[in-house]
């Protein structure tokens, strides 16, 4: 502190701090300060810190891939892709993997949409939530083995990295919080527009125009497969239980990277 009581830490502006709950939020990367951030902030800092959803995805996707090419050193490309994909598990605590088992069960066995709140609430996995896991992971290691190329898997999950988090940001534009709900889509889902959505394309441009010269066909076509799937999306889940909530919005991500990466390792 310095005498006038004020943080000389760095990390504690507005912005920086915002950052680094996003980073928090989304992985398990240690982050300055993230011991000791005061959780009183974290609705305005994760409102804050939505923009940087896509670049971190593609941090994520990045360090994967560099797990890949080691793994790809000593093992055959389908195993160091399984394990890869281990190591990502582990950097984001399976976040996005959880939302995908929860979304899947809460879907698959709820009829109504109070059964379908409610078994989304609950932390144990079932059979729906145990298949869809298997066959989302599946797809997605699928395809990268289709690749059938070490750089070329690991461009595919920087993309895929950064493409899938912007699917967060545009089912958070087109799709409200369902009503009385607790979690991220409760605190953030009135302020995430389409504006907050360019912020977080210009954060990972780079990343975007990388994938666009590429394979400018791959990514036009996995452009018109996420906005196929936003559209279906969106009717589904109002229809169904009136809005989105975290896990859908996780399981969105996950359905971001798996068409990305098909759309990537489509037949030429």
């Amino acid at each position: 502190m310095s005498e006038l009581g004020v943080s000389d830490a760095w990390h504690d502006a507005p912005w920086p701090r915002a950052f680094f709950t996003a980073v928090q939020f989304l992985t398990r990367i240690p982050v300055p300060g993230g011991e000791t951030r005061d959780l009183s902030t974290f609705p305005e800092d994760i409102k804050r810190g939505l923009q940087f959803f896509p670049v971190i995805g593609a941090v994520v996707g990045l360090l994967t891939a560099l797990a890949l090419l080691i793994f790809d050193s000593v093992l055959p490309l389908p195993l160091a892709v399984i394990a890869a994909l281990a190591v990502e598990a582990r950097l984001t605590g399976a976040f996005h993997e959880d939302a995908v088992a929860d979304f899947c069960d809460a879907f698959g066995g709820g009829w109504t949409r109070e059964d379908v709140l409610r078994i989304l609430k609950d932390s144990r996995i079932g059979s729906y939530g145990a298949l869809g896991l298997v066959l989302a992971v599946g797809l997605r290691a699928g395809g990268l083995m289709a690749l059938d190329n070490v750089w070329l898997a690991a461009a595919a999950l920087v993309i895929a990295g950064a493409v899938g988090r912007l699917v967060i940001l545009v089912v958070m534009a087109v799709v409200p919080p369902v009503p009385a709900r607790d979690g991220l889509a409760k605190d953030v889902g009135q302020v995430a527009d389409w504006v907050t959505f360019w912020r977080g394309a210009m954060w990972c441009s780079p990343v975007l125009l990388f994938a666009l010269i590429h394979d400018f066909t791959g990514i036009l076509l996995a452009a018109v497969a996420v906005a196929m799937f936003v559209i279906w999306y969106r009717t589904y889940l109002v229809r169904r239980i009136g809005g989105v909530t975290g896990d859908c919005l996780g399981f969105s991500a996950y359905a971001g990277m798996i068409l990305t990466t098909l759309a990537l390792a489509r037949e030429s």
